[in-house]
């Protein structure tokens, strides 16, 4: 319970330091991630190995991530690998996309670029934590991950892999006994679009709410959707679409409704410039400036300035 209570008291003082360094100064990190990754959701919790597929639907849309496999270097046999899961992938797709913006290169060097990010966000940076990271980021890199959109009675569907290669090891320790990749190659149709359609992220407030993969799903969302809203004409989102969107593991809407209120108040909290307001059928998101400035200056995947 000591135990618990410290857990709580620094994401909590990670979360007040976050949102006072954004309200008086500009970000001095940016992470990114590629546009439609904001606007779809992973599991939250583990599926379980035995779930080889995860189907999500936003109003017309699709998406459908199919869990994959990997040649296991001592066997030489390949061995199945679950769907990724939970906060850590998605702080995952963050670190690959932000690398490949940073250095304008589609390959990531895992091992040295993980430990800097984690600390980055203020997460341990011990093996335990690190292993978990790995374990996601191999995951990922297997998967294959489908998006259908349905418009006019037809399906336009694409198939994709975030990585096109990755090089996995086996560490010798037995406490050590995962699978993970030292580099990864992202996959040429995938780092193209991501130099096209990266949305910048504030480091601090991915940090501060990098322990709940719903404030980061809300988050991610909101830097993406905000500033395109029209001035002076507030889009409404019932809670029905956002219980799609975000609801699973949720049965009734009344406690998904519940929840979202909460967390989006941690999301706003270090996104102090969304304006959002509720009500018992939905939320009402008004124009608003996105959490850092999205310039070319950061997007240009040459590094260049």
């Amino acid at each position: 319970m000591t135990e618990l209570k410290s857990s709580l008291s620094n994401i909590q003082k990670r979360r007040i330091e976050a949102a006072t360094s954004i309200r008086s100064e500009r970000a001095k990190r940016i992470d990114f991630l590629h546009t439609v990754q904001c606007q779809t959701s992973l599991p939250y919790r583990d599926p379980g190995d035995h779930v080889r597929e995860w189907d999500r639907k936003q109003g017309t849309a699709a998406l459908r991530i199919e869990a994959g496999s990997a040649l296991d270097p001592r066997s030489k046999e390949y061995v199945k690998l679950g769907l990724p899961y939970g906060e850590k992938p998605r702080l995952v797709l963050i670190h690959l996309a932000s690398e490949a913006i940073r250095t304008g290169s589609p390959v990531i060097d895992v091992e040295d670029s993980m430990t800097a990010f984690a600390r980055s966000l203020g997460l341990e940076t011990n093996g335990h934590h690190l292993r978990g990271l790995k374990d996601q980021i191999t995951r990922l890199a297997s998967a294959t991950i489908r998006m259908g959109i349905i418009e006019q009675g037809r399906v336009v569907q694409v198939n994709t892999q975030v990585a096109s290669a990755f090089d996995l090891w086996f560490p010798d320790e037995v406490s050590q006994r995962v699978l993970w990749p030292s580099t990864v190659r992202l996959s040429h149709e995938f780092f193209e679009s991501l130099s096209r359609h990266a949305i910048p992220l504030d480091n601090r407030a991915v940090g501060a709410i990098a322990n709940s993969p719903l404030a980061l799903d809300i988050y991610v969302w909101l830097s993406q959707r905000l500033h395109r809203v029209t001035p002076g004409n507030p889009q409404f989102i019932p809670w029905t679409a956002l219980y799609e969107q975000f609801g699973q593991g949720y049965n009734r809407i009344r406690d998904f409704r519940k929840k979202f209120l909460a967390t989006l108040q941690q999301v706003r909290a270090v996104y102090p410039d969304s304006r959002i307001d509720s009500d018992l059928k939905g939320i009402n998101l008004y124009h608003s400036p996105p959490p850092v400035p999205s310039t070319k200056t950061y997007l240009d995947p040459s590094g260049k300035t």
